[in-house]
C-alpha cells in the first residue's frame, strides 16, 4: 500500500478553501480533514496550496515541440516525452492533445497529415510507461482542407479521442475577420508574399465551397462514433452558435464576440477561453478579451492554448478577480472535467483520483512545488 498525507495546506475544495490535511493511498485521496495540525510523517505544507492536478483541454504545444522552428522537425519520441514532462511540471495531469486532422496535399501553401503517426507513437509510450500525466486525443478537424474525411477514418474508439472540434479558418470570418491580421499572421508564419497570400485565402475559400458543408457533417458523426465531445472554435455571430447547437455542440472554444459568448450560454454551451488572452489583457486577433467575459459571469472553462505555465497562472487571476479562489480554479479542473466527462478527477474529494499539485505563491504568482498523478509524484 502507497500512502502520502499532505498536512497545513491550504486544501482547495470545489466551493471553498480551508486549512487541513489530505491523505491518498494507492492513487486515491481517502481522507480530507480540517485543522492546520500534521500528522507524525506527513509532509507540511506550510501553508501552500493543494489543487486538483489541472485539466487541459486544448493544447497546440505537442505541435511546438514537434517543430520548434519553422521548417524544423523534430524526432516525435522525443517532442512527446519534452511535452509530457513541461505539462507536469506546469501541474497539468491530463491533457487533451490538439492534433490537426485534414490536410491539403496540393498547391504551393501545402502542408501534410501527420495526426495518425502520431497519435500511434503516443500510444506506444504510453504503453511503454513513459508518460507522466494523462492524455486523450483533441481532434481539430478543418473544414477547409481535402482530406478530413480519410483522415478522421483512420481513428477509432481506441485512441482515447475525447474531443472533436470544428476547425472553419475560411478567411473573412471568426477569428480572422479582419484579413490585414489574417495577412499579418499567415505572412509572417509561413513566410509568404502578398501575392502568395491572396492565392493562399482564394484556395481555402474554394475548399470551404466544395467540401465545408460535407466535412463539418462528417466531423459530427465522426465525434459520435468515437463518443467524443463536439466543440466549435471561433464562434462569432448568433448564427453560428445556433449552427453549433443544432449539432449538439457542448462546448465553445475562443468565442469572438461577446454576443456569442452570450448565445452560447442561452444554449448551455460551456464557453473556454484562452490563459494568454487573460493574462496579456486581450485577444492577439483583436477579438474579445476573456476578462471582459469572466467580468459577465460568460467564461466556464480556460485553456493555456500555446503556453502550458499559463493555465496556472490564469486560474489565479481568476480566483483574484472574482475574490473567490475556488472558482477561479475549478476553471481549469472540475469545469473542464464536467466538459470532458471524466468523473474521476478534476476535485480534492475522497474517492478521486489523486492527481493533485501544490503550488505556493511569489509576489502574487503562482508556483508549482510539486505535480502528483494518481498518487505518484511526476514533477
Amino acid at each position: 500500500m502507497s500512502e502520502t498525507v499532505f498536512s497545513n495546506a491550504r486544501l482547495v475544495l470545489p466551493d471553498e478553501v480551508i486549512t487541513g490535511s489530505l491523505r491518498i493511498v494507492d492513487g486515491i485521496i481517502t481522507d480530507i480533514d480540517a485543522g492546520a495540525g500534521a500528522p507524525a510523517g506527513a509532509v507540511d505544507c506550510g501553508g501552500d496550496m493543494i489543487l486538483p492536478g489541472l485539466i487541459e483541454l486544448h493544447t497546440d504545444n505537442l505541435e511546438r515541440h514537434m517543430q520548434p522552428r519553422p521548417k524544423v522537425d523534430w524526432p516525435h519520441a522525443s517532442a512527446i516525452i519534452a511535452h509530457d514532462a513541461e505539462l507536469a511540471g506546469t501541474g497539468i495531469t491530463t491533457v487533451f492533445d490538439a492534433m490537426r486532422v485534414g490536410s491539403i496535399p496540393t498547391g504551393k501553401s501545402n502542408y501534410g497529415a501527420y495526426a495518425r503517426q502520431l497519435a500511434s507513437e503516443l500510444w506506444a509510450l504510453r504503453d511503454k510507461g513513459a508518460l507522466r500525466i494523462s492524455h486523450y486525443l483533441h481532434l481539430r478537424a478543418e473544414v477547409c482542407s481535402e482530406t478530413l474525411i480519410a483522415e478522421l477514418e483512420q481513428f477509432g474508439p481506441e485512441d482515447r479521442v475525447g474531443i472533436v472540434s470544428l476547425m472553419d479558418h475560411t478567411p473573412g470570418q471568426r477569428q480572422f475577420r479582419d484579413l490585414d491580421k489574417l495577412a499579418q499572421y499567415v505572412m509572417g508564419k509561413q513566410n509568404m508574399t502578398p501575392a502568395d497570400f491572396e492565392v493562399h485565402v482564394a484556395n481555402l475559400m474554394d475548399l470551404r465551397a466544395r467540401f465545408g458543408d460535407d466535412h463539418e457533417a462528417a466531423a459530427v458523426a465522426e465525434a459520435r462514433r468515437f463518443g467524443a465531445v463536439l466543440a466549435s472554435h471561433d464562434d462569432t455571430t448568433v448564427e453560428h452558435v445556433t449552427t453549433s447547437a443544432g449539432y449538439g455542440i457542448q462546448l465553445a472554444e475562443f468565442p469572438t464576440t461577446v454576443e456569442a459568448a452570450e448565445a452560447c450560454h442561452l444554449n448551455g454551451i460551456k464557453v473556454m477561453m484562452g490563459a494568454p488572452n487573460l493574462i496579456r489583457g486581450g485577444s492577439h486577433s483583436g477579438n474579445v478579451a476573456a476578462s471582459t467575459l469572466a467580468e459577465m459571469d460568460l467564461l466556464d472553462i480556460m485553456s493555456s492554448d500555446y503556453v502550458p505555465g499559463a493555465l496556472m497562472m490564469a486560474a489565479v487571476m481568476l480566483g483574484d478577480l472574482w475574490d473567490d479562489m475556488a472558482r477561479g480554479i475549478a476553471t481549469v479542473t472540475a469545469a473542464p472535467a464536467d466538459a470532458a466527462g471524466l468523473s474521476d478527477r478534476g476535485r480534492l474529494q475522497i474517492g478521486k483520483r489523486a492527481d493533485l499539485c501544490r503550488v505556493m505563491r511569489v509576489d502574487g504568482a503562482p508556483l508549482v512545488r510539486e505535480t502528483w498523478s494518481q498518487g505518484r509524484r511526476v514533477a
